[in-house]
């Protein structure tokens, strides 16, 4: 039983990991046609459905974390695909004035090359058992350069799409109503930002750790 159970997760972990792959190579893709057709104005749009699918899918990570299907501890998972979502759904689906912004780009480009590294990381292991020592490094050092940029584009649209929260009142709901209770999607939107400041220096110096973790081991093997 125990053998029939460890081969159904690692076959669900290897068709979720290369599905969530080729829905990042298609943003990537998508993206990258887009603006050598006509620039970054419209990469929003070209990428839009597959980005969605691929980043919402990713909720299931939590899931697993909860589960026990992969060692990633939540606390480490749940905030990062936390600020996605809401990137992804809160903002650019949201708030149809910032999808032109060259800061959609950086974003997009940053998180479809970190997620095509890391699924196609987790893919072989899960697939072969191994994973090439190149994708390795790559799997835990693009973040470097990626994670820097993918956060200040985080960052930069929630900062751009404030002033249309504040006008609209999207999301917001006011007193006085029956249930004596309110809520200002602008001001919320403020302390995410706030909680972004200790937040990405703690997520940072996380990955950190686990990027020497995992180049040491790879030396000794």
């Amino acid at each position: 039983m125990a053998g029939f159970l460890s081969t159904l997760r690692r076959l669900y972990l290897t068709i979720y990991n290369w599905t969530l792959f080729f829905g990042w190579v298609q943003v990537f893709y998508f993206c990258i046609k887009q603006l050598k057709e006509s620039g970054h104005q419209q990469v929003y749009n070209a990428v839009e459905r597959p980005l969605q699918f691929s980043q919402t899918a990713a909720v299931l990570e939590i899931l697993h974390g909860l589960v026990g299907l992969v060692r990633s501890p939540v606390t480490a998972t749940l905030p990062q695909i936390g600020s996605r979502l809401y990137v992804t759904w809160g903002i650019l689906w949201s708030f149809p004035e910032v999808r032109n912004h060259i800061l959609v780009t950086s974003l997009v480009v940053s998180w479809s090359i970190t997620e095509i590294i890391r699924y196609a990381f987790y893919g072989m292991k899960e697939t072969f058992g191994f994973a090439p020592s190149l994708l390795l490094w790559l799997r835990y050092s693009t973040f470097l350069l990626l994670y820097v940029t993918g956060i200040s584009s985080e960052v930069g649209l929630i900062y751009l799409a404030l002033p249309y929260m504040k006008e609209s009142g999207k999301y917001s709901y006011r007193m006085p109503n029956k249930w004596n209770f309110s809520f200002d999607y602008f001001y919320a939107a403020i302390l995410v930002l706030a909680i972004y400041a200790p937040g990405s220096p703690h997520m940072y110096s996380y990955m950190l750790v686990q990027r020497s973790k995992a180049l040491s081991k790879s030396k000794k093997e």
